[in-house]
């Protein structure tokens, strides 16, 4: 009789587990390439409306200070995929090639039941891994006519070339993953990527003439001298003034289109590009440097528009369909971006511009609409939320916080208060000097370690970081203050003692919280 009573409720429980339905929230990930918040209205109106980024901050919440740990593509991603700084997950330079062996946090949801996909850009070099679906670019991948490798946990990878606008690509494989490849009885993650507004910023068909004629807002520091500031500012070599191409000004046509492609293109820009030729001669220096500079901001901004409409088109697919009630929406990218500032493009510093990636997120029933966080959160955080989200056990040796009691509302007595930097890629692209710092979102500390310079700003009266008080008297107390944290954050981090060389060997324990 026990025997028939234990067995009669294993069949009971069986019968219920399998007629539960796993109301685990599903999770989209949305990721840019180099977009920065000067290019999405719900920071900044200036320039651009994105309308369907907006509509997540319209209903979610906004994050004003996502720093970055190390700026630049690949370390990025190897950040979130990790939840662990670049020293310790092995990928600190573009040209790294990923360790997927290691653990992340798809891998996680994976073992937990979640299905998990990404289409897009990956650019880590290595096969994802951890994930029931791919279909991503060959390494960076261009704007028009992508191959793209796919396949899954069970399947051989696989390439194949596609023909059309490669944001619009993305954008459609992932609705036609949502609609016939998601299984309906499982909660999933969904890793959804673009490349653009990535250099060299070519507008999809949609847009090529979108913004003609029109005059965009010049940043207060187009013209930076660098002076005032340690020489690394002065050194390097992503000015709009100097080292702009052909193909990054579009003098010139990408040369993979197809006809139809190509007409086009010469059609939008061939009559552009002959005015300015005509007149080129009679335009001063500081003339050139402001048409480079609409070029190149105009084009930028058309290729965030298409992504614009992307999400659009996912998050109206969401809810039509009825999953956004229960499905989380987070949007980001891997680093901010210079749109002029400083004279500028590109990445890769810690100041300001490029240490800040939008972060917007709506999670229905749970964020309070129209939310605005400026706590110090990091791409460092996101595997840990994702796990949190889908109520998974978060590894230890993960080295951020989960964002879920900021999304409900409630900041931790213990929450950071101070961040640190690390940027590796010298020499290399742009030629900026290896660097690390740490900031308090008022003030913020930058070494050049490898040239015994530093940079310190307070940033409440000097936002545009012309100025570097390092070696003034009046701040040599908040520098001392800042160099201890700097030296106690890269305790807690474990940074290795040289810091160009992955180590087994740490600094310091993980002790008093980040």
């Amino acid at each position: 009789m026990k025997i028939l009573s234990t067995i009669s409720l294993v069949i009971v429980l069986s019968i219920m587990t399998a007629a539960a339905e796993d109301t685990r929230p599903n999770i989209v990930f949305i990721f840019t390439d180099d977009h920065c918040q000067q290019a999405l209205s719900a920071y900044d109106a200036t320039r651009i409306a994105t309308p369907n980024m907006d509509r997540i901050a319209e209903e979610g919440i906004k994050f004003n200070r996502c720093y970055v740990t190390n700026g630049i593509c690949g370390p990025s991603r190897a950040v979130i995929q990790t939840g662990k700084h670049s020293h310790l997950n092995g990928f600190i330079r573009n040209g790294n090639t990923f360790d997927g062996s290691q653990q992340t946090f798809p891998k996680l949801l994976n073992v937990a039941g979640y299905q998990t996909a990404v289409i897009g850009k990956w650019h880590l070099k290595s096969t994802p891994q951890g994930f029931d679906y791919f279909d991503v670019l060959v390494g960076q991948g261009p704007y028009y006519n992508p191959p793209m490798l796919y396949g899954g946990i069970e399947a051989e990878a696989s390439k194949r070339s596609h023909v059309g606008y490669t944001t619009d690509i993305i954008g459609e494989k992932t609705l036609d993953w949502l609609k016939s490849d998601r299984d309906p009885e499982k909660p999933f993650m969904l890793m959804f990527q673009h490349k653009a507004p990535h250099r060299n910023w070519q507008p999809g068909p949609k847009y090529l003439t979108w913004l003609d004629g029109q005059e965009i807002p010049e940043p207060a520091t187009l013209f930076d001298d660098y002076s005032n500031r340690a020489s690394p500012a002065a050194n390097q070599t992503m000015e709009i003034k100097t080292h702009m191409n052909e193909k990054d000004l579009k003098l010139v046509a990408p040369n993979n289109l197809t006809p139809d492609q190509a007409k086009a293109w010469n059609a939008a820009y061939e009559p552009k590009n002959e005015a300015y030729i005509a007149k080129r001669g009679s335009m001063s220096e500081k003339e050139i440097i402001q048409w480079k500079y609409q070029r190149y901001v105009k084009d930028y901004l058309r290729c965030v528009k298409s992504v614009d409409d992307t999400i659009g088109d996912v998050l109206d697919y969401l809810e039509e369909e009825g999953l956004a009630d229960n499905t989380v929406v987070i949007y980001s990218s891997d680093q901010g971006w210079y749109l002029g500032e400083h004279g500028w493009f590109d990445k890769r510093w810690m100041y300001e511009e490029s240490l800040k990636a939008p972060l917007l997120i709506k999670w229905p029933g749970v964020i309070e609409p129209g939310s605005v966080s400026n706590d110090i959160v990091s791409n460092l955080d996101f595997a840990q939320t994702f796990l949190d989200i889908a109520g998974v056990r978060i590894p230890d040796d993960m080295q951020g916080e989960s964002l879920v009691p900021l999304l409900k509302g409630e900041t931790p007595s213990d929450w950071r208060t101070t961040f640190y930097y690390h940027y590796y890629e010298f020499p290399g692209a742009h030629s900026v000097a290896r660097h690390f710092g740490v900031t308090d979102g008022e003030h913020k500390l930058i070494k050049y370690y490898h040239l015994n310079e530093g940079e310190l700003f307070d940033l409440k009266k000097d936002p545009g970081e012309m100025n570097s008080i390092y070696d003034s008297p009046e701040y040599a107390g908040k520098r001392k203050e800042l160099e201890a944290e700097l030296e106690r954050l890269q305790a807690f981090y474990q940074v290795p003692e040289d810091p160009m060389r992955r180590s087994d060997q740490p600094r310091g324990k993980k002790g008093k919280k980040n």
